[in-house]
């Protein structure tokens, strides 16, 4: 049944790299993970363009586990010398748009989905929503699930990790701050230029380090990723214009992070767009982690950001694939990365659902 599984889903996988799914476009995609469910006989339903189904036998009284992975994908970049929207198979490799992030993860999990769906006495409900919009963190995505699905306990999401056990993620806020200056014309002196200000303002952010630090992500990281001002070649700009990327470890909250840059740092003014992409992990006692290192599986922190950060209960990133190869040119997933996070999967839960 595994192996049959496996080929059904390296299909299936093939079907959605041929149909363009971007983030909020992903209404075709969902058509091809419904026929998967229709063929296998298990009952879904589809919210907006999230697809989603429980287990034949679920019980309320026992806890429920997510499996998650995503079908939208990025607009495909300039470097690409394959289609992008063409399944090719090349030396072991499937190439396409979202073959690895998270393609190759989604369809590993509906796999594995299928295998457990009709399992009485499961000691774990499960619950699988393959949904849209993760790379836009879009207001119909997985978070708009929650309300929806069952209450869930504790979550497994699909995202390329070697199929190593991602224990922790960074959590994300996006700043924009602004650095203010006197606005003069360039002919004239002028000490209190805007833009020269921001160069010093630039060194804080370089230089600033936050105390505290998480054995499993490390430090928080702070970049600057904008920077605008200026309109005209013969006028000093009234202010700067910055954004400022921070990338949260497990050690504070986002409103934390909030705080301090809003106390500490030198801009005029620096507001949080969201602080809602929160850092998540899950306790390296956990039964589920437990399990990942039993077969051989190693933990680390993941510095990238995933529908994890929607999530308040404990979750564990894992999948098939590499994660460096996502929203690369000519992006691709080794076929035997699929047969073995199925494998992988399948063993994990039955150590414990």
């Amino acid at each position: 049944m595994i192996q049959q599984l496996t080929q059904e889903a390296i299909t299936l996988l093939k079907k959605l790299i041929e149909t363009p799914s971007f983030s909020s476009e992903e209404d075709k995609t969902a058509v091809h993970i419904e026929q998967w469910f229709q063929d296998h006989e298990v009952a879904y339903k589809r919210t907006v363009n999230n697809v989603w189904a429980i287990n034949k036998h679920f019980d309320e009284k026992k806890p429920t586990l997510l499996l998650n992975s995503h079908h939208d994908t990025v607009k495909p970049n300039n470097g690409y010398t394959k289609d992008p929207f063409k399944a090719i198979v090349e030396d072991g490799k499937l190439y396409g748009l979202g073959s690895n992030d998270a393609g190759g993860c989604l369809v590993s999990l509906i796999a594995t989905f299928t295998y457990f769906y009709n399992q009485p006495d499961l000691k774990y409900n499960l619950v699988l929503v393959a949904s849209a919009e993760e790379e836009s963190s879009g207001p119909d995505g997985l978070n708009s699930m929650l309300a929806i699905i069952p209450k869930i306990d504790v979550a497994i999401v699909g995202e390329p990790t070697l199929m190593n056990l991602a224990v922790a993620e960074k959590g994300l806020v996006v700043f924009d701050a602004v650095v203010k200056g006197t606005p003069s014309h360039a002919a004239h002196p002028n000490e209190d230029n805007a833009i020269y200000n921001t160069i010093s303002v630039l060194q804080w952010f370089k230089n600033y380090r936050f105390e505290r630090t998480s054995p499993v992500l490390g430090d928080v990281k702070m970049t600057v990723t904008q920077i605008n001002a200026g309109k005209q070649h013969n006028a000093v700009p009234a202010d700067v214009d910055l954004v400022v990327d921070v990338r949260v470890n497990d050690k504070y909250t986002n409103a934390e992070i909030v705080t301090i840059l809003q106390k500490e740092s030198p801009c005029n003014s620096i507001i949080p767009r969201s602080l809602r992409l929160n850092s998540s992990s899950i306790p390296l006692d956990h039964e589920l982690v437990k399990a990942g290192i039993a077969i051989g599986r190693t933990t680390y922190g993941s510095p990238t950001l995933s529908d994890q950060a929607v999530l308040t209960c404990p979750s564990l990133k894992l999948g098939p694939g590499d994660s460096t190869r996502s929203h690369s040119a000519d992006e691709f997933i080794y076929l035997n990365e699929i047969e073995e996070g199925i494998k992988i999967y399948i063993q994990l839960l039955e150590q414990v659902v």
